[in-house]
């Protein structure tokens, strides 16, 4: 039995050395997790994922070099269900069972923050991205002395879109007077908040703040905002809250009588989708822009411009780009870039090279531990954006109204109050 191992271990290294034993590639494989909505109310924050998943496939075909060694990458989406709970549960399972070497999230704050939070326990590096940089670190607990040990974060702040929302209103006239809509959750909590939010900026800019206080998402009676709003002679409405939430309110407003000049929210308006719905209720609204086709930036990783990214998702979907598409292909930028610089995949080094990253993306340009606000954020940027009737086979368009926070962004028009 022995001579018999024996002579199939010389015949296999024989065989091995002629060269005719062939190479099992799917033995090194680096994986790479991916959580983020694809069902529930937060879903269009996920629409574009498994295309640009399907994209990374293609562009990962050949493999990835890590610390020498050819990798087979293979990509591993979760799905958060729009629950914070949910997406913890299958963060831990990609960490622990799927064995990821990195893990990628976004999609507000009820994704990205749990999924943020399983790899710093687990001590497994992380990119997030899509929340407002505060209620990612301040809704996590961190401590600005000492950030956060595995979890990096790239996207814009609370400050840029305070800074845009308010560009646009001073561009015209209005008595000043702002309703707030501002929900029982991780971004409307931080938006709300008197420090961090919207309360004290406004009030040295000489907005007058009406705040009815948070509310659940999901409410189907805005009746108590609206009264508060005109009993205030509000004529401006901002906040950011679902998208089945800005169609009940802007429904009750228009039936109760309440027509403001101006309507800024965020989130609920980002999605061509959700301004489709509302009808005629959604031409004049205005929203933060992160990302579009004429943003002067250019993937890393496959060289395609913003314009040339949004054409294929179109043209391989049927369906309008929508700005979370450049953020998904981003981080996959971040993702290969740390890779193939890792000295290796163990957590330590992979987190390291996550760290050192200095990459121009179709986002803009990422680095850690520069200007940004915290070692673990980098800050993208930000504009303002109004929805307007479409023109051929697009029932809305999102025109970019305002750049004076990022002027290397095109703008297509000027903002336009509501008719």
């Amino acid at each position: 039995m022995t001579m018999n191992r024996r002579h199939l271990i010389q015949g296999a290294a024989a065989l091995a050395a002629a060269g005719t034993v062939p190479r099992v590639f799917a033995a090194d494989v680096v994986k790479i997790g991916y959580v983020s909505p694809q069902t529930g109310p937060l879903a269009p924050f996920g629409e574009a994922d498994k295309w640009v998943i399907e994209q990374m496939k293609a562009a990962f075909k050949d493999g990835l070099t890590i610390g020498g060694r050819k990798h087979e990458v293979q990509i591993v989406l979760k799905d958060s269900q729009s629950n914070p709970n949910r997406a913890g549960e299958v963060a831990n399972d990609l960490i622990l069972k799927d064995k990821v070497a990195l893990m990628l999230t976004a999609g507000t704050p009820e994704t990205a923050n749990p999924v943020s939070d399983a790899c710093e326990l687990n001590e497994i590096p992380c990119v997030s991205s899509v929340v407002p940089w505060q209620p990612w670190f301040f809704g996590r607990k961190g401590d600005p002395a000492k950030g956060f040990a595995w979890t990096y974060h790239l996207f814009w702040g609370l400050e840029d879109v305070i800074a845009n929302f308010t560009n646009g209103w001073k561009s015209v006239a209005t008595n000043k007077k702002v309703g707030g809509l501002f929900p029982n959750d991780g971004d409307g909590n931080a938006w709300g908040d008197k420090e961090l939010g919207f309360p004290k900026p406004l009030a040295g800019m000489g907005y007058s703040l009406t705040d009815p206080g948070r509310f659940q998402n999901g409410t189907q009676d805005f009746s108590a905002q609206i009264a508060a709003f005109k009993k205030d002679g509000v004529e401006i409405v901002t906040g950011v809250v679902i998208p089945p939430d800005a169609k009940t309110f802007l429904t009750q407003a228009r039936q109760q009588g309440f027509k403001p000049k101006v309507i800024t929210l965020g989130k609920a308006l980002l999605f061509p989708g959700a301004i489709e719905a509302l009808g005629d209720l959604g031409h004049g609204l205005t929203t933060e822009v992160w990302w579009t086709p004429s943003h002067p930036f250019a993937s890393s990783l496959t060289r395609q411009s913003a314009k040339a990214l949004a054409d294929a998702y179109e043209s391989g979907t049927g369906k309008q780009w929508t700005q979370p598409i450049g953020f998904a292909h981003a981080l996959f930028e971040v993702a290969s870039n740390a890779l193939s610089r890792s000295k290796s995949l163990k957590a330590g080094d992979v987190r390291d090279a996550v760290a050192a990253t200095s990459l121009d993306t179709v986002v803009g340009p990422v680095k850690w531990g520069g200007p940004g606000p915290m070692k673990n954020v980098s800050k993208t940027p930000l504009v303002l954006g109004q929805w307007v009737k479409g023109t051929g086979k697009r029932k809305v368009e999102l025109v970019v109204v305002n750049n004076e926070a990022a002027k290397n962004i095109p703008t297509g028009g000027t903002l336009s109050l509501i008719a």
